[in-house]
């Protein structure tokens, strides 16, 4: 995602940009095809709400200085009710295409396994850095790299859904259009089945890490025996909980729980089982997936999995502007400098991107604002976030300069979140016209 979207911001200011990319001759434990920008984990952007929601802000940010991965994005768009979701094949593939096809832009397939000395490189090489280029970047910064595991859902054939058990519907009916307001599937569980459902992924047989392999867990994807080891009720109070639901098959019972699914491409035959990011074995899986109401028949086009994800340490290694301080002709940019999530990633490309290109062309540009989503984020992971404890962030509120007049809580939430995003907007486009 980063390094698409920084070459294309390069390549649309007038440099000749190459891409480098070891797939598919290099592979990794995620990726299945050679395709840029191919989605390994969900097929989601999350929330699309660009007034109080600071990752629908960045999408917002990133359609006004015309990124490539939110065009593609609204182009592949899926039913998810207020979130942007797409469908990730042909995503991946329109995003390669408009890339090879653009005439400053060419790509070379080869694996890069040393920091380059001369030249202007950007570093975009995501979580799954390969094993050459992760011991030169460590041999440069003299210091380990921080690491944590990254886990992915199963997807299921719709057809294999017991829709007489199951339901559509978008949680509280979210939603413009009645496509919208059914876009996930949802699965019902009683109690006693998801008492059931806990005990037998309590006790699944799960990947064991190898010896020495002290990673820990990316808050924000979970693998759900880890949430479901925190506390029983842990998993009913997070991707599971009933709230919003009403069985269309039986409205008179609550559900205790809910498993939901959401569409993973146009076809709407393959659906994701919403954070149920897991580790356990594969045969495991089936097991304990099929105890799922609507599932006990289900075929799973992909089962989970989890990989061992790599980022620098940012805040002492980066300086504003994304470069390397011990190398300044070397920009990091997207997951591996420590952003977690698709649109984050994309985001520091794209910011990555002009900064090379303005830096290149001999254009003075002014620093992001830090009030913006992608000014709050390059903030953190260039010296905001404290080095010791760094970890990789998600874009929200609390990255933000607080409001004047709200500090302290004394306004609404809503109405907080509304005044973070205005005054982004208005900051953001400042910023895009001075560079003009």
């Amino acid at each position: 995602m980063a390094g698409s979207e920084a070459a294309w911001q390069a390549a649309n200011a007038g440099l000749q940009v190459v891409i480098h990319e070891m797939r598919p001759k290099v592979e990794t434990f995620a990726h299945r095809t050679g395709n840029l920008a191919e989605m390994v984990c969900s097929n989601s952007f999350r929330s699309d709400d660009h007034e109080q929601n600071a990752v629908g802000l960045l999408h917002w940010e990133m359609r006004q200085a015309g990124g490539i991965i939110m065009e593609m994005a609204a182009k592949h768009r899926l039913p998810a009710g207020g979130a942007l979701a797409v469908d990730r094949d042909p995503f991946a593939e329109s995003v390669t295409a408009a890339l090879m096809a653009h005439p400053n832009i060419s790509v070379s397939y080869e694996e890069i396994t040393e920091l380059p000395s001369d030249g202007h490189w950007i570093i975009a090489t995501g979580p799954l850095t390969s094993e050459g280029l992760g011991k030169a970047i460590q041999a440069e910064t003299g210091a380990e790299a921080l690491a944590f595991f990254d886990a992915i859902a199963p997807i299921v054939y719709f057809e294999s859904v017991n829709m007489d058990v199951a339901w559509m519907q978008s949680r509280y009916d979210k939603g413009e259009t009645e496509e919208e307001r059914t876009a996930y599937l949802n699965c019902p569980m009683t109690k006693d089945q998801y008492e059931a459902f806990i005990d037998a992924l309590l006790a699944a047989d799960k990947t064991e890490f190898h010896e020495g392999e002290t990673a820990g867990y990316f808050d924000g994807c979970l693998p759900i025996e880890v949430m479901a080891e925190r506390g029983r009720e842990t998993l009913r109070f997070g991707p599971m909980k009933p709230v919003g639901l009403t069985n269309a098959n039986d409205p008179d019972n609550k559900p205790y729980a809910v498993v939901q699914l959401r569409r993973d491409n146009a076809l709407g035959t393959l659906y994701n089982i919403v954070g149920f990011q897991t580790k356990m074995k594969y045969g495991a899986q089936k097991d304990v997936f099929t105890m799922i109401p609507g599932l006990e028949n289900a075929e799973f086009a992909r089962l989970g999995g989890i990989h061992r994800n790599t980022f620098i340490n940012s805040p002492t290694l980066l300086d504003a502007e994304m470069r390397l301080k011990s190398r300044p002709n070397i920009r990091f940019a997207g997951q591996i400098t420590g952003v977690e999530g698709y649109v984050e990633s994309a985001a520091m490309g794209l910011l990555a991107g002009r900064l090379a290109a303005a830096e290149i062309q001999g254009r003075t540009v002014d620093p992001i604002p830090n009030t913006t989503a992608m000014g709050a984020l390059v903030t953190h992971i260039s010296g905001g976030a404290e080095a010791k404890t760094f970890q990789p962030m998600n874009v929200n509120f609390g990255l933000f300069p607080p409001l004047d007049g709200m500090r302290g809580g004394r306004k609404g939430r809503k109405e907080r979140y509304k005044g973070y995003t205005d005054r982004a907007k208005e900051d953001f486009n400042q910023w895009l016209a001075a560079q003009s």
